[in-house]
């Protein structure tokens, strides 16, 4: 393959894949957890202080949709790799001194100052969301709920990813687990953001090779779920770890293949056109153009921006829905340890758990883009029935954990996992369709700043301070399904509201789709 093969958005996605792959520490926060409040002396409130940061830094990605629309506009396709560089100097930094705390490097920081170091970590991931997202969002406008599930899944896959490198490498040593932290993610994506780029081209067969795309990632994902069953029940010698580690970087280079396929096939038409199809092309470039230009046009004087978008309903019903169901799903799985050893899971079962909490995240993003392109181009079903639809689903799921039945944590887990990453897909693409494309950044980050709102306040006013509540008397510990049932009823109650706030932008936005939506999407097919 030539350098100048490189260039085409087909390359572009499987580099932001990559980058994404090692992106989701925010998940793997349980498995240095436990070291981060033994070694800081935090009690379990204290150390839900700290992960709401974590929570905050993530989902306050304003800062990185701003550069990302002034590093890309005016023509700049080609600078995305301005958002990941700022990406990759903030994760270093928070995880180093994060680990440089942990390991007693220096004196045992201040809860503010540790607050800092994980906020400036968590902060990193928004970038490297935003630039992938978005630039994907650019490059496939007719598949965006596909593109943003895959992006997000990968996303969500990622922590099952970084566990599988950590228990390879550094097993039983979740200190190094935060230096590896504060290296991996930094130098993938100083390493393929070059090729992270805005191409406007459409080859015609777009949606057959996000298919492909999309079947190498459940693969993926399907061998990391039956790996962990199988550490689960056999014990994994050395030799056999590695040999798993080995097939599962071969499956994550396997996207690469589906780039080159892609390449091929639309360099074969290049090459050897016939003379209609040669007369053809020619037409069809100068229509590109011309279309490209008034899509432009079309696309700055239909989006809103950020300060225009905080004037309509539609942001803050998204807003209230966002902190209801990201809100009680970051509270789970930032407690998921904690539920686990109080119902007497040992802590090879709570680490299992967190890793398939990975799975089911990456399964609901990728589902729920592919669902809801599907049912929007076949049926005309709009993508906010589909918010509401895994938010009640959501609500099951908090009722079951909370019932502390025998592998209620399981079942409840993937309910709740399946519908939170579910949101991950939806949101960002319901964004880019009522408030338009060019803004999306802004506006979907500043929605998701609900989410840490919302982990606060289940994490902290309502999971910590029952969970310190009930352990007051048992030395700082409490075992028993009374420890976390009644804040999983609150919380089921709370995503019910966020389920019927989505069923209300349903009905309230249904016209808009029939008349907006659907025209920009036969406009691009019809292109």
């Amino acid at each position: 393959m030539e350098i100048s093969s490189f260039n085409n958005k087909w390359v572009s996605t499987v580099a932001s894949v990559w980058i994404q792959c090692t992106s989701g520490s925010l998940y793997t926060f349980s498995i240095y957890s436990q070291t981060l409040k033994s070694t800081q002396g935090y009690d379990q409130s204290t150390l839900d202080i700290v992960s709401v940061f974590k929570d905050i830094g993530v989902n306050c990605g304003v800062l990185a949709g701003f550069l990302y629309y002034y590093a890309t506009a005016d023509g700049g396709g080609s600078r995305p790799w301005i958002v990941h560089l700022a990406g990759a100097i903030q994760c270093f930094l928070g995880y180093f001194l994060m680990w440089a705390a942990v390991a007693g490097v220096f004196p045992r920081p201040p809860l503010p100052t540790m607050c800092f170091f994980m906020l400036v970590a968590a902060h990193a991931q928004s970038f490297f969301n935003t630039a992938n997202v978005v630039t994907g969002v650019r490059n496939f406008p007719s598949y965006s709920g596909t593109i943003v599930g895959i992006m997000k899944g990968f996303l969500g896959l990622s922590g099952a990813i970084l566990i599988q490198v950590y228990e390879t490498i550094f097993n039983e040593q979740p200190t190094s687990f935060l230096l590896m932290l504060a290296l991996l993610p930094t130098l993938n994506s100083l390493l393929f953001m070059w090729f992270v780029r805005i191409h406007n081209a459409d080859d015609g067969v777009e949606k057959k090779h996000l298919n492909s795309l999309s079947i190498v990632t459940l693969f993926l994902a399907t061998y990391l779920m039956l790996k962990i069953v199988l550490e689960h029940i056999f014990t994994f010698q050395f030799p056999l770890q590695v040999a798993s580690f080995i097939l599962l970087l071969i499956l994550l280079a396997s996207p690469l293949y589906v780039a080159i396929r892609a390449q091929q096939r639309e360099s074969r038409k290049i090459l050897h056109p016939s003379v209609t199809e040669s007369d053809q092309l020619i037409s069809r470039s100068n229509q590109e153009s011309e279309e490209f230009d008034n899509e432009r046009r079309r696309e700055s004087e239909e989006s809103l921006n950020l300060f225009q978008a905080l004037y309509t309903i539609d942001f803050w019903i998204l807003f209230f829905a966002t902190a209801c169901g990201m809100g009680t799903g970051l509270a789970t799985v930032n407690n998921i340890s904690q539920i686990g050893l109080s119902l007497g899971y040992t802590s090879l079962e709570t680490t299992i758990l967190v890793s398939l909490w990975s799975i089911w995240n990456f399964f609901g993003r990728l589902g729920a883009g592919y669902v809801s392109d599907y049912f929007l181009h076949a049926k005309g079903w709009a993508r906010p029935l589909f918010m509401f639809i895994t938010l009640a689903t959501m609500s099951i799921g908090h009722v079951v954990i909370a019932s502390g039945l025998p592998g209620a944590l399981f079942a409840g887990s993937v309910l709740v996992g399946v519908c939170y990453g579910s949101q991950w897909s939806l949101m960002p693409t319901i964004t880019s369709e009522i408030f338009g494309v060019v803004h999306m950044g802004t506006i979907f980050n500043a929605i998701t700043i609900a989410s840490p709102v919302g982990s606060y306040i289940f994490s902290v006013r309502v999971i910590g301070y029952m969970y310190d509540k009930e352990a007051s008397g048992e030395g700082g510990t409490c075992t028993g399904t009374y420890c976390f049932m009644l804040s999983f009823l609150i919380m089921a109650f709370a995503t019910l509201l966020g389920s019927l706030a989505a069923l209300g932008l349903f009905f309230w936005r249904r016209s808009f789709y029939d008349q907006v939506v659907f025209r920009r999407l036969q406009h691009s097919s019809s292109g």
